[in-house]
């Protein structure tokens, strides 16, 4: 009989398997790291110290800097007009803001691109991925606002402050992490963005990286400028974290179950409207109108219905092996860390998410090395391409099973047990039932990202093998709008049903 208050052992199978998706989940990191000692630092300095990384630093720095306080400012403002106010029409407007999600940026900038030349450069840069990114901030801050206590706000307003300044003092301290969360999502999106940054002319790290590997396969130089693209994701976490300090933000008690009372807008409504149609329309209807114009009238626009159907089914393909390796690694990871708390698992479960901080560039680059020298017989395989997407979406999967297996009543495994059920088929029985909605969640979430995923399957895709985002890719890359705009269209198609149930689960789940 175990001692009260003593900690239960962990499975050595189980501990074994987290260990392994650990290490899987690692790689990359361990490569920057083997890669750079192995450099030198001669060699890293002759590499590194040069005007053009100068110039990408700049570039990197400004649209990092740029994107994320645009999105942290038009998120946030957005999110409290459709929140916290009077607004006409706030649901349809929740998921008009929403929708932009399920444009892959690339798309954006394609539906811009192929429109005008004028976003090319900084500006239209700075433009398009705003456009493309502010949901990650908007939809946290929105479920934060839906969640205050308004008690806070009524009491500022008793002593006398007015709305702007109660919501400058009580609730923008309030939405902090939310809007650090969300811009450091932005940012991280940011510093991985390949496509769209491609198209609008743009150099940053990750165009770069992809150039210099083009022109030189296995190159030194796009190696070094991958381990500074992760010192600089690094920077981002540590001051995200730095800026979000150690304060408190939960309440003691339960609090009122109850929404604040909407802020009256008067005579602002007007152009509060205006201001949200602008950003509907430039972020959503601009690129599908250019989209819906290319596919009926495109000089070149063809529906080759053979091609369009292989990299349909490719990239579901993809995308359901992908899911089904995220998930299969999560499952450990998030049962030990829920089922077996501690320091061992809290370790492994936070090891797990390195990849969510390294750009798709550096995950493909690292394999390509490491499949090279260690497993040549799995390189340019789909074996590989696979792994490579389970090591880049393993925290969506692991978070979405994490919380499933949360709300999973440990007591139903010991009632089984008791009544004389082996544990694997009490899991299957009778736990599995319980968790499997959110491990389809993390499924889709997961399936998702794939079939629009773009670096990571250029680089390592098999030859031959087509995808819509590739395919999409390669007619871009030579001007051929029209052709590239079917491929477009059926990606947008398969992630509008995903992103408007996202944001309907936003809502129920507040």
């Amino acid at each position: 009989m175990r001692r009260a208050g003593s900690r239960p052992g962990y499975p050595r199978p189980l501990l074994l398997a987290c260990v392994l998706v650990a290490l899987l989940a690692a790689v990359p990191l361990f490569f920057v790291i083997g890669y750079t000692i192995s450099t030198g630092w001669t060699e890293a300095r002759r590499l590194l110290i040069r005007p053009r990384v100068g110039e990408l630093l700049v570039n990197t720095t400004e649209l990092v800097i740029g994107g994320m306080a645009a999105s942290a400012v038009l998120g946030t403002a957005a999110a409290w007009l459709v929140e916290r106010t009077d607004l006409p029409g706030r649901r349809v407007w929740h998921v008009l803001l929403a929708a932009p999600l399920a444009l892959p940026a690339f798309v954006v900038s394609y539906g811009w691109v192929s429109l005008t030349s004028a976003v090319e450069g900084y500006r239209g840069a700075l433009l398009i991925v705003t456009l493309a990114y502010y949901p990650l901030v908007y939809l946290p801050v929105g479920a934060t606002l839906r969640g205050l206590d308004p008690a806070l706000e009524e009491s500022a307003r008793s002593l006398g402050l007015g709305p702007w300044r109660t919501f400058a003092r009580v609730v923008l301290p309030q939405l902090r992490p939310a809007v650090l969360g969300g811009s450091l999502l932005v940012g991280l999106h940011l510093l991985a963005e390949f496509g769209a940054l491609q198209m609008l002319r743009f150099p940053t790290f990750t165009t770069a990286i992809y150039d210099q590997y083009l022109s030189s396969f296995n190159s030194p130089a796009a190696n070094m400028l991958a381990v500074v693209l992760v010192l600089y994701c690094g920077v981002l976490v540590v001051t995200e974290l730095g800026l979000r300090g150690r304060h408190r933000y939960a309440r003691l008690g339960s609090g009122a179950s109850r929404t604040a009372q909407p802020a009256r807008l008067g005579w602002f409504a007007a152009p509060a409207l205006a201001g949200l149609g602008a950003v509907v329309v430039l972020a959503l209807g601009v690129p599908l109108v250019n989209l819906v114009r290319w596919l009926v009238v495109g000089a070149s626009t063809a529906f080759p219905a053979a091609d369009l159907a292989t990299a349909t089914a490719t990239a579901a393909g993809l995308g359901l092996a992908g899911a089904l390796c995220a998930v299969l690694l999560a499952l450990p990871v998030a049962w030990l860390a829920v089922r077996h708390p501690g320091r061992i698992g809290m370790l492994i479960e936070r090891s797990t998410f390195t990849a969510n901080a390294l750009p798709g560039i550096v995950v493909a680059l690292a394999l390509v090395t490491v499949s090279l020298e260690i497993v040549p017989a799995v390189y340019q395989t789909t074996t590989l391409l696979i792994v490579a997407y389970a090591i880049m979406f393993l925290p969506r999967a692991t978070v979405a099973v994490r919380n499933a297996i949360a709300q999973a009543p440990p007591v139903l495994d010991d009632v089984a047990h008791s009544l004389g059920i082996r544990p694997v088929q009490a899991w299957r029985r009778v736990t599995l039932p319980l968790i499997a909605p959110g491990v389809g969640a993390g499924a889709i979430l997961v399936f998702l990202a794939v079939v629009t995923e773009l670096t990571a399957t250029l680089l390592l895709s098999p030859t031959g093998t087509e995808t819509l985002a590739t395919e999409f890719w390669s007619n871009v890359r030579d001007v051929d709008y029209g052709a590239a705009a079917p491929y477009a269209g059926l990606m947008v198609l398969l992630s509008a049903p995903a992103t408007f149930l996202l944001t309907r689960s936003a809502r129920r789940g507040s």
